[in-house]
């Protein structure tokens, strides 16, 4: 079904801003996704009549927001089709999903002598951790290779798994090639050998339908800010059977059945880790964040955004001296590039003064950027609200950064 992106564009406040005297062009929904006027109104209205704190409160606002809060839960169980709401956990962020699995499950059960495989594509936030946690616990990283066109490369990978490999790390859709891993297969494979899967759900649950049962893996992150919800608000998916045997990451109010000096003891999933306070309007956002792309059809966004990518690589080919960093089959959402003229920054900086938001940097990537022999990258990356109109400025424009720097 093809798109009203003009009326969907009209839902988003932010694009009907002009920038140095041009309208904005926003190409950076990797990093952080415009919000719709549904999202912004109910989080308002939230604030404004059914604020409380969740949980306990045996009183009106205190109820209404905690089956606010609850229902949000549910709406991410089926937006993901986990088998339990028991299994979403919501978390500050998706950095601090990963980080949650790192040091409760990947703490109670890596050793020295044990083995972990992360691809090159992976955030930060899917190595770094494990780099702390490596350091204390012996373990060895090992690295599963993209090929020269950004693709997995799954005899690689393959080929290092054994019976020491404990977890896999592994993208859905990289953040910096656009490539859809096949994490199906990883999963497959991976189980296998023994071995956990943890999933970074960032790109992939913004731009691919995700289904928790039928991929198979064991933890799945994603973030809220990058599916046209709030910041502040993460959610981990994990296999009901891992959750109900791991610690919980942090200690407080509300993950705990009872505390005494002499011992605690921690509640069920996902409360265990939900420590605190949680982010109850931001998981609320979440939840309309995920009515409101339910109600286009993440099959439909898929479709248009992936339709959009192959005009938006076309274009940016079409520059003189443009090299893309990523151009396996079936990518979806982004570009990453750089021009034999100018460093990115300079290409961002005149870009910008054309109204055209792209992002610039390692993109939290630096392992893969080193891979393809850079150290930055311009990225130009879609969202639901992208038009063909877009892209074509994003040209022009680029075409005035090859005119600047000859």
């Amino acid at each position: 079904m093809a798109l009203d992106v003009l009326k969907i564009r009209s839902d988003f406040p932010a694009l009907s801003k002009t920038v140095h005297g041009r309208p904005l062009v926003f190409l950076d929904s990797a990093a952080s996704a415009q919000k719709p006027r549904q999202v912004l109104d109910a989080m308002r209205f939230g604030y404004e009549n059914e604020y409380a704190n969740v949980h306990r409160g045996m009183y009106e606002l205190s109820e209404t927001a905690t089956s606010n809060y609850e229902r949000a839960r549910s709406k991410v169980r089926k937006f993901i089709n986990a088998a339990s709401d028991k299994e979403i956990i919501f978390t500050k962020g998706a950095t601090d999903a990963l980080n949650t699995v790192a040091y409760t499950w990947g703490a109670a059960n890596l050793k020295a002598g044990d083995e972990i495989i992360l691809s090159v594509a992976e955030h930060h936030s899917n190595i770094v951790p494990w780099q702390i946690l490596r350091e204390r616990s012996g373990f060895k990283i090992r690295v599963a290779p993209v090929r020269d066109d950004g693709s997995f490369d799954f005899e690689a990978f393959k080929s290092l798994l054994n019976e020491k490999t404990k977890l896999v790390g592994v993208a859905h859709m990289s953040n910096v090639l656009g490539t859809v891993f096949p994490i199906k297969d990883i999963v497959r494979a991976a189980h296998g050998a023994g071995a956990v899967v943890v999933v970074d759900g960032c790109q992939g649950a913004t731009h691919l339908p995700a289904d928790m049962q039928e991929i198979g893996c064991d933890f799945y992150a994603f973030s809220g800010h990058k599916l046209y919800g709030p910041t502040g608000i993460g959610v981990l998916y994990g296999r009901s059977e891992l959750l109900e045997n791991m610690p919980p990451f942090e200690g407080g109010g509300d993950m705990i059945k009872s505390v005494s000096f002499e011992q605690s003891v921690w509640a069920e999933p996902p409360a265990r880790f939900e420590a605190g306070t949680p982010p109850i309007m931001q998981a609320i956002g979440l939840g309309h964040a995920i009515d409101y792309v339910q109600a286009i059809g993440m099959e439909n966004i898929a479709a248009h955004e992936r339709n959009l990518c192959v005009k938006l690589a076309e274009g940016i080919a079409s520059v003189p001296g443009t090299r893309q960093i990523g151009t396996a089959e079936g990518k979806t959402g982004l570009v990453s590039f750089v021009m034999d003229c100018a460093h990115p920054q300079d290409i961002a900086m005149i870009l910008d003064q054309q109204g055209v938001a792209v992002r610039t940097g390692h993109h939290c990537a630096q392992p893969l950027h080193e891979r393809f022999g850079i150290s930055v990258s311009a990225r130009a990356s879609l969202g639901v609200y992208n038009t063909e109109e877009d892209i074509e400025a994003l040209v022009a424009a680029l075409y005035k950064v090859r005119k600047f720097f000859g």
